[in-house]
């Protein structure tokens, strides 16, 4: 299912650094390139399910010793 692109109105007499700065904040909080960098290449389940382990394991670790 594809999402709709992210887009913003430009206001009148409006900086075009903060129109950007805007626009990234838009960009970031849509999650587009997170998306966009875990379509990039398959990643088998089994893989995944490894990854995942690996992170709540640092996760664990960290909050653990505070």
């Amino acid at each position: 299912m594809a999402r709709p692109g992210v887009g913003i109105k430009v206001r009148e007499n409006e900086p075009i650094d903060r129109v950007l700065r805007r626009f990234k904040r838009a960009v970031n909080r849509s999650k587009v390139l997170r998306e966009y960098r875990q379509h990039m290449f398959y990643i088998k389940p089994s893989e995944r399910r490894r990854i995942e382990r690996q992170k709540a394991l640092r996760n664990a670790r960290r909050h653990s010793q505070s």
